[in-house]
C-alpha cells in the first residue's frame, strides 16, 4: 500500500534503522543522510519517512510530507553552510532520469559550483 515501508527498499531499511546511513538531520517526517556516492562535497539525501516512488506521487498522496522534504532541504543547506554561497535540489524521477531507489528523495548539493545545464 502507497504510503506504507516496502520490505525491498533501500531508503525504507534506512528510517527502519536496519541499514545504517550517516544521518545529518532527521524530523518527525523526514530523515537527511549523506550520499554514499557522493557527486558533489556536500551531497546529501533528504527522503520522506513514507514510501511513495518519487516527489509527484508524494505530493499528490501527502502534501503536508512533501513540503517538509522541501524546507528540510533548506535546513541541510543551513547545516551544511552552503545555505549562502548556493546549492541545488534535485529529484530524479524514472530511470531515464537516473533514478536507482524508488523512494522519494531530494538530493542537496553544494560545496562547488554547479553547471548548467547539468549533464
Amino acid at each position: 500500500m502507497a504510503g506504507e515501508p516496502q520490505a525491498d527498499c533501500l531508503f525504507c531499511k534506512i528510517v527502519s534503522g536496519e541499514v545504517p546511513a550517516t544521518v545529518v538531520r532527521e524530523t518527525d517526517t523526514t530523515v537527511a543522510f549523506r550520499d554514499i556516492n557522493p557527486q558533489a562535497p556536500t551531497h546529501v539525501l533528504v527522503i520522506p519517512k513514507v514510501h511513495y516512488p518519487d516527489a509527484v506521487s508524494l505530493a499528490a498522496a501527502e502534501p503536508r510530507i512533501a513540503a517538509d522534504v522541501l524546507v528540510e532541504t533548506g535546513a541541510v543547506a543551513a547545516h551544511e553552510k552552503i545555505d549562502d554561497t548556493g546549492y541545488r535540489v534535485v529529484f530524479n524521477t524514472g530511470s531515464g532520469a537516473g533514478q536507482t531507489v524508488f523512494h522519494t528523495h531530494a538530493h542537496v548539493l553544494g560545496g562547488r559550483g554547479l553547471n548548467w545545464p547539468p549533464g
